[in-house]
């Protein structure tokens, strides 16, 4: 199965911006791999939440449509909320 989720570059870094992401609904993330820079982005919680639920998630390329190019990734690691059912951010890996 394969899954695609809309991104967008994020300028601001740092555990504040993160913060105001998660409250408005976001979660921060990131795109990282042998030969290429490192990539910060922004993507709806509500496009991971429900995909994240399948196993074949976190096997498979996910295609990550990031300012109008499409980006091959693999799930790399997420971090959860303690309690509550939110992803608070996500590492992926090119594929």
């Amino acid at each position: 199965m394969s899954y695609t989720i809309t991104a967008q570059t994020r300028t601001e870094i740092g555990k504040g911006s993160s913060r105001r992401l998660r409250h408005a609904g976001k979660v921060p993330a990131v795109i990282y791999g042998a030969g290429n820079e490192p990539v910060s982005i922004e993507f709806e919680h509500r496009e991971i939440i429900n995909i994240q639920a399948n196993a074949d998630f976190y096997t498979s390329d996910i295609t990550i449509a990031l300012d109008g190019k499409e980006v091959k990734v693999r799930v790399q690691a997420i971090q959860r909320h303690a309690f509550k059912p939110l992803i608070e951010h996500v590492d992926f890996t090119f594929a």
